[in-house]
Formats: structure tokens, C-alpha cells, sequence
């Protein structure tokens, strides 16, 4: 009974150091955004990817593609232009702050790839290991071709995230019409005279730039009115529509098995309008959101996603299948694990089983989260950096030490000094 009484008293306790602990000119809303993108694209993973028991193997697939009825799924959690839109303002403010401290091109790039590619380097040794024991226990090719790729697939995204930070001083001036432009362009070519389909990997780049831009551009100081968000809610929601009812694109957000134009692999215009109305529903929300996490405990959550970004968006695929193949080996198929995912049956299965792929992430968590963590400086004061995609250099979410102490200190020097 006692412990049950503290663990609230502890939770309120952690929230008030995180408080105190944070710099007083962070920008909350900026932290509870890329929250948001985190946690949609977890929980659309886990949503729309299904491992289907077949002969001894398994095989990914879609219920979007059984259940077309769930296509709005894709338009809630495929968060990608949110994560870019973080990306650039954080991208765009950190170069500013480096150039203005002295900081040299490359030492601010090399700072930002390693926070970024480290905790890469442990997921791919790690599978490089499971996926030799898998074949040696007498796992099927297409059954490790199947995880492996579960695994892989969203790396895409921090490649490309990496390259156009990189190019942060290039294009952080860039408007956002020109990328669009070429989005614009290469789809015509593609799908309006029949052009090469390799042509649509430019917009691989072209389309991510979109929302990076307008990032940078909110960075700069721009983009503070609402006004901005709401043209850019309106007419990205307005023209994605017409792509969809009218130029033959396709709804669903997401790549769909077995469809013949994917939204996403690689992006197309329909794609890129609706990151621009996602855009600008987040930039309308900056205002709520800097009220809410105004509270300890919002912040305190908000914060601790940030902290643990990279771990999260790297590990929760390998979270899902864990469970799904230990299960497979326990217990045999289940619905809504090993299933075809077809019926209403499917979904709630699905939904019951997401609160144990999380806690098969906090394992993961556990595990591997000291590759995230930034290296706190001696003394006390230093750093925890949020180092999820999107993460600026020098982001800094919450600072470690004893900020009453700091704080303390400060107020001695100032007397002495008087």
C-alpha cells in the first residue's frame, strides 16, 4: 500500500525536477510537435503492419489493403512532414546559433550526424547478429527478408533527413515553392506523359525539402501569425483532396501492398500537399500546445519522448516482432498478431495487443537508450539533448545537475558582487 502511495509522489516529484530543470527560452511547443510526430508514426506502424503466419514463414501485409475502410488511419499517423518541418526549424536555428558562436561548418555537422547515426550503429549490429542466428536456427530466407526489412525500411527517412541537413545553409533561405515546383513537375512527367518511374526518386528529396523549408523559414522568425497555418491547412487539405477524387491518386497516405501508386515510396504530390496542410495544422496548434505543457506533468511527459526519440522510432518495429514471433513460438497464431488482417475482428485483436508491443519498446529502451543519451558535463551542469529526428545541435530539452543549487550559487556570486 505504501509504494502504491509513493509511486504518485515520486511521478510528481520527477515532474517538478524536470521542470526546474528546463531552460527557461525553450520553446515547449517545438518539443510536444515532434512528440506528436514520434509517437503517430509508432502507433501507424503498429497498425497497419501485420506478420501473417503462412507455411512456416511470415509475410507482412496491410489491412489497409483488406480493409480500404481504414484509409484515415494513414491521415492521422503518417507524420513525416511534421517531423521535417521540426527538422528544418531546429536545422535552420542551430547553424544561426553555431555561426554566430564561431562553430565551424563541419564541426556543427559532425556534431548533429553522430548524435543522429549513433544509435543507428546499435540496431544494425544487433540484427546483423539476430538475422545469422535466425538462419542458423533454420529460419526460412523469406521469413528473415520479412523482419529485416520491417527493420531497414524506415532508415530511409534519417538518410534523407541527414542529407538535407547537410544542406541546411543551402537551403535554409530556399522557398518552399521551388521544391514544390519540382514535385509538381516530375509527377506530370510520370504520370501525364508516361515518363520513366525512377524520375519519382527525385522527389525523394524535392518532396522532404517542402516542410524542411517551412521549417527553416519558422526558424528565421517568420510563419508567426495564424494565418499561415490556416492557408496552409486549408489549401493543402483542399488540393490533396481534388489529387485524390480527381487526379487519380491514391487515399491512403501510406504504401499499400499490391496498390500501383504509392503515396509515399517515393513521395508524390498528393503526399507532399498533405505534409503541407499537416503543416500547417501544426503550426496552428503551437499556441495550445506551449498551454498545455506549461503543466509539470505534460512537460515532464513530453520531454522524456523527446529524450528517448532516436530509441523509439529505431527499435519499435523490432518491439512489434519480438512479440509476434515469441508468441508465434509459445503459443501458436492469434488473431490480430499472425492473422490475416481482415475484419473488424483483426482491429480490435490488433488494438488489445498494442500495450504489449509497448512494453516490449520499454524493454528495448531499457536496453539501448545510453547510445541517445547525450554525455553530461563534468561538474554537474550538463546537457541532456533530445536526439530524435528533427533534434537541433544544442537542443536542449532538459539540463541535468541541481538547478536549485545552480540557482543558489548564482544568487551568492550576485551579492558578492553588489
Amino acid at each position: 500500500m505504501r509504494e502504491t502511495v509513493r509511486d504518485p509522489i515520486r511521478l510528481r516529484d520527477l515532474a517538478r525536477r524536470i521542470e526546474a530543470a528546463t531552460p527557461p527560452g525553450r520553446d515547449r511547443a517545438v518539443d510536444g510537435l515532434r512528440a506528436v510526430a514520434i509517437l503517430g508514426v509508432v502507433l501507424g506502424h503498429w497498425l497497419v503492419t501485420a506478420l501473417v503466419a503462412d507455411s512456416g514463414t511470415l509475410r507482412a501485409a496491410s489491412p489497409l489493403r483488406y480493409q480500404p475502410g481504414l484509409t484515415p488511419v494513414s491521415w492521422v499517423f503518417q507524420t513525416l512532414a511534421v517531423f521535417f518541418l521540426v527538422g528544418g526549424q531546429m536545422g535552420a536555428k542551430s547553424h544561426d546559433c553555431a555561426r554566430a558562436r564561431g562553430i565551424t561548418y563541419r564541426r556543427w555537422l559532425r556534431a548533429r550526424l553522430v548524435r543522429l547515426f549513433r544509435p543507428v550503429a546499435a540496431v544494425l549490429t544487433v540484427w546483423a547478429v539476430a538475422a545469422g542466428a535466425l538462419l542458423g536456427a533454420g529460419v526460412s530466407l523469406l521469413t528473415v527478408h520479412t523482419l529485416l526489412k520491417l527493420v531497414l525500411s524506415p532508415l530511409w527517412f534519417l538518410l534523407v533527413y541527414a542529407v538535407l541537413t547537410a544542406a541546411t545553409p543551402l537551403v535554409a533561405r530556399l522557398h518552399p515553392l521551388w521544391p514544390l515546383a519540382v514535385v509538381l513537375h516530375v509527377d506530370l512527367i510520370r504520370f501525364g506523359f508516361d515518363g520513366p518511374a525512377w524520375l519519382g526518386w527525385v522527389n525523394l528529396a524535392a518532396g522532404w525539402l517542402v516542410p524542411y523549408c517551412l521549417g527553416a523559414a519558422w526558424g528565421r522568425g517568420r510563419l508567426r501569425g495564424r494565418m499561415a497555418g490556416w492557408v496552409l491547412l486549408t489549401g493543402g487539405a483542399a488540393v490533396t483532396a481534388g489529387l485524390v477524387l480527381f487526379g487519380g491518386y491514391p487515399a491512403a497516405m501510406v504504401g499499400v501492398p499490391g496498390a500501383s501508386i504509392s503515396n509515399l515510396n517515393p513521395p508524390t504530390l498528393a503526399a507532399v500537399t498533405f505534409g503541407l496542410a499537416q503543416c500547417g495544422a501544426a503550426l496552428l496548434l503551437r499556441g495550445p500546445l506551449r498551454r498545455v505543457l506549461a503543466r509539470p506533468v505534460a512537460w515532464a511527459v513530453v520531454a522524456l519522448v523527446n529524450l528517448a526519440a532516436m530509441t523509439v522510432f529505431l527499435w519499435h518495429q523490432t518491439a512489434m516482432m519480438a512479440v509476434s514471433v515469441t508468441t508465434l513460438r509459445l503459443a501458436g497464431p492469434r488473431t490480430g498478431l499472425h492473422t490475416v488482417p481482415e475484419g473488424p475482428g483483426w482491429v480490435l485483436a490488433r488494438l488489445c495487443w498494442l500495450p504489449v508491443f509497448a512494453g516490449a519498446l520499454l524493454i528495448c529502451w531499457a536496453a539501448f537508450h545510453v547510445y541517445e543519451a547525450g554525455r553530461p558535463r563534468k561538474g554537474g551542469g550538463g546537457v541532456v539533448r533530445g536526439g530524435g529526428p528533427g533534434a537541433g545541435g544544442g537542443s536542449r530539452v532538459v539540463r541535468e545537475g541541481r538547478p536549485r543549487e545552480q540557482a543558489r550559487r548564482a544568487q551568492h556570486v550576485e551579492r558578492r558582487s553588489v
